[in-house]
């Protein structure tokens, strides 16, 4: 999965400090899609067992921002590259508004992919083994070309409304189909 680049080497840097503090990293979501369908990733995004203070204190605050500690999210600046998003891996609480969580609890990864959003983008990858993390069928359904929200789709989306554009959004862009119980999820939400 590996063509080197500078934004890539921090990426697997971040992984590699985490890694060396005794705690468990991946890269998550998009940068794990992108790079198994063969494009270059526009960011990449760390899950970590390494709590948001842990991640601040490794890295240093200067370094780092925690704009979305609150949901165990710290941003890791590495000079003109693009900042890294590292988070400790979770469980959402409810959703009221509709688009984000009340409350976050501290996880491990399986339970962090369950939370996410579509199957292609809970997959985590292991930079050092070279290995893909999956917990959901999102290898099977990147295969098979298909957008497929984790568990059920209307909760999904009653969880955070926009999740619905960007089904439509990943199947235009990848030319994916929705899953039939996706669409229908969609089709009576809209």
């Amino acid at each position: 999965m590996a063509d080197s680049n500078p934004q890539r080497d921090f990426a697997l840097d971040v992984v590699n400090r985490l890694r060396a503090a005794g705690h468990e990293a991946l890269w998550a979501g998009g940068c794990v899609r992108d790079q198994l369908l063969g494009q270059p990733p526009k960011d990449y995004d760390v899950a970590t067992s390494a709590l948001p203070d842990e991640v601040r204190e490794l890295f240093g605050r200067r370094r780092t921002l925690a704009i979305g500690a609150a949901f165990g999210v710290i941003t890791v600046r590495g000079g003109v590259l693009t900042p890294i998003e590292v988070a400790t891996f979770r469980t959402d609480g409810e959703y009221h508004d509709g688009r984000r969580p009340e409350s976050v609890a501290f996880t491990t990864a399986e339970h962090d992919a369950q939370r996410r959003d579509f199957t292609i983008n809970g997959l985590f990858f292991d930079p050092i083994a070279e290995t893909v993390v999956d917990y959901v069928g999102g290898l099977a359904d990147l295969e098979a070309r298909v957008v497929r929200a984790i568990g059920d789709p209307g909760r999904r989306f009653a969880e955070d409304k926009l999740r619905m554009l960007r089904a439509v959004r990943f199947a235009a862009t990848y030319d994916f189909a929705l899953d039939d119980a996706t669409l229908q999820a969609i089709r009576s939400m809209a």
